[in-house]
């Protein structure tokens, strides 16, 4: 093993515990109120040794958080992220608006030779660009006023269930600074520590931000350019396959069978069209072989879809369905598509997490595992609300729906 190697792992051995002590104080408990100022400096105290093991030099870390208190306001958006909190129609529908549509259109237009280029570059289709800088930003619009580098030492301390992953994005946008990024007084961002038209946190603007236009500056703040191939080239070694498409919208049958939105359960158009599925809309871009999940967002009620491997790598810029759906959708109205021809159920109401959890306990009491009472809707929690809706006989959709949930109350089990 060469020197370097062995020198890295070290170093990387070393700062996985000086993360661990930095974070521990505040990961074993939610918090309810901010954190006192005394809390707030031995917090920061705390995180030297992690953030000088990542190379953050002394001066540059005391400059940064010499006047850190926490930001409460922050604390109270952590748990409001409409993504997880809004049903998936009133989502979408609420970011794919009419003006959202007309301005992607004119930047689409606007930016096109630039938009070619960096298509050409990564493989990276031009209109979900488009369309993640108008979800992430409104087009660069609303960026976000608040302080990073407060925002991330705040949720550092308060969100007690990711502490390690906020720790690290603080650590990171210390290399930001340090590395002179962006200046002190323009490093502000959304409540999460995202930044620039498209909203990048702070790792992902250090492992994937490019300077296209070549003047020195990886600038997603103030170029278009650099913003926008920076998503391209997170996308690309997300698994995003250049002439594919992120999905598209199906007509299903009546008689359908909705144990298939399963997941993992992907098969091919031609043998989902052997199930009566069918685009609801032409398209050209569809390779026969190409692995296609059903997703049904709002259930057996709502509208259905077929999506590939890029809707996943729309994922990993945020893992929300809702969020992938939005960008897609968006995508395809700037290019010239037509709105979604079913309608969101609007009596479709997300369970709120009280409610999440109590149908995870409902559902065990079925002696069904959902992984755990944690208010998640997993892969587990859906496979145990599938098997309910079999035993009651309704559609096997795996929505967790505020009508199963009063089912389920009603119902002592089996």
């Amino acid at each position: 093993m060469p020197l370097h190697v062995r020198r890295h792992i070290r170093s990387r051995g070393r700062a996985a515990v000086a993360l661990a002590l930095a974070t521990s104080a505040f990961a074993c408990v939610a918090r309810a109120e901010p954190p006192s100022a005394v809390e707030a400096r031995a917090f920061i105290d705390r995180l030297w040794p992690a953030a000088q093991v990542r190379g953050i030099v002394r001066p540059l870390f005391e400059r940064a958080t010499a006047d850190f208190l926490p930001d409460p306001e922050v604390i109270e958006l952590v748990a409001l992220q409409p993504e997880h909190t809004k049903a998936a129609g009133a989502y979408v529908m609420g970011l794919v608006g009419q003006a959202r549509i007309d301005t992607g259109r004119q930047l689409a237009a606007t930016h096109a030779k630039l938009l070619e280029a960096i298509e050409a570059a990564y493989g990276v289709d031009r209109h979900i660009l488009v369309a993640i800088w108008g979800v992430e930003s409104a087009y660069g619009t609303e960026m976000g006023s608040r302080n990073v580098i407060r925002s991330l030492a705040t949720l550092a301390m308060a969100d007690a269930r990711r502490a390690p992953f906020w720790t690290r994005e603080l650590i990171a946008a210390l290399r930001m600074l340090q590395d002179g990024a962006v200046p002190p007084e323009k490093f502000v961002g959304s409540w999460a520590g995202a930044v620039g038209h498209t909203q990048f946190i702070p790792s992902t603007y250090n492992a994937r931000a490019v300077d296209f236009d070549k003047d020195g500056r990886r600038d997603i703040w103030e170029t278009v350019a650099d913003a926008l191939a920076s998503s391209a080239n997170y996308l690309r070694p997300s698994g995003w396959v250049a002439g594919s498409p992120w999905g598209f919208e199906v007509a299903l049958p009546p008689a359908f069978d909705f144990a298939w939105s399963a997941p993992g359960r992907t098969r091919t158009l031609a043998e989902w069209q052997t199930d009566g599925a069918k685009a609801v809309a032409e398209r050209n871009d569809l390779a026969p072989g190409l692995p296609l999940q059903l997703i049904l967002p709002a259930g057996a009620r709502g509208p259905a879809f077929l999506v590939s491997g890029n809707f996943r790598a729309l994922l990993r810029y945020n893992q929300s369905t809702s969020y992938a759906l939005a960008v897609g959708h968006l995508a395809d109205r700037i290019a010239g598509g037509a709105a979604l021809a079913v309608t969101w159920p609007a009596d479709d109401k997300p369970l709120n997490r009280a409610e999440r959890q109590e149908l995870q306990s409902l559902l065990a009491t079925w002696g069904l595992d959902t992984g755990g009472l944690d208010g998640i809707i997993g892969d587990r929690t859906r496979a145990a609300i599938r098997a309910t809706q079999r035993t009651l006989e309704l559609a096997e959709d795996g929505h967790p729906s505020v009508d199963l949930l009063q089912r389920l109350r009603s119902n002592a089990g089996p």
